[in-house]
């Protein structure tokens, strides 16, 4: 059975661009020096073709990744989730019960979390922890900093898809 990869629909465009960009551009702009580099002769002690080399390696092992997640991508129009309880796309505010500060996160895929954003992946310790709460529910999660305790106090859709 193939494993869906959750994500909004704002980021499959993100990725698909991404994959396209790779593909048409910085292939052929890795390809191109590492051909400038080999006209410099010995490749054993060119920095600059060992460099193009490794940085080709990374550029296709992406392409790759991104093919690998958009084929299994379930693709989420987080505008349009129900929000009775927290689920991919919602948007959830926490009461931090030690520091009585709230705080919103929007709950998404691993390629698209971005906590400096307000967003966390679904997969992380605080997004699993989250999922499938309502309104007035406590969260109970374990950090690097020990555990942390939430109440959850709003729940929304995204304004975004």
């Amino acid at each position: 059975m193939v494993e869906r990869v959750p994500m909004s629909k704002t980021g499959h465009l993100k990725l698909k661009e991404e994959l396209n960009n790779l593909e048409r551009v910085e292939r052929h702009v890795v390809v191109k020096a590492i051909e400038i580099a080999r006209e410099h002769g010995d490749l054993k002690e060119n920095a600059e073709y060992h460099a193009a080399k490794e940085r080709q390696g990374l550029i296709e092992g992406r392409i790759m990744d991104l093919k690998d997640k958009l084929g299994r991508a379930e693709v989420i129009d987080c505008a349009k989730v129900v929000c009775s309880r927290a689920v991919f796309g919602t948007v959830v505010t926490l009461l931090d019960m030690d520091t009585d500060e709230e705080v919103s996160y929007q709950l998404l895929g691993s390629e698209e979390a971005d906590v400096k954003q307000g967003s966390i992946s679904v997969f992380s310790p605080l997004g699993k922890s989250i999922l499938g709460k309502e309104v007035g529910d406590d969260v109970v999660t374990k950090t690097p900093g020990g555990t942390r305790e939430f109440e959850v106090v709003s729940i929304k859709p995204s304004s975004f898809s």
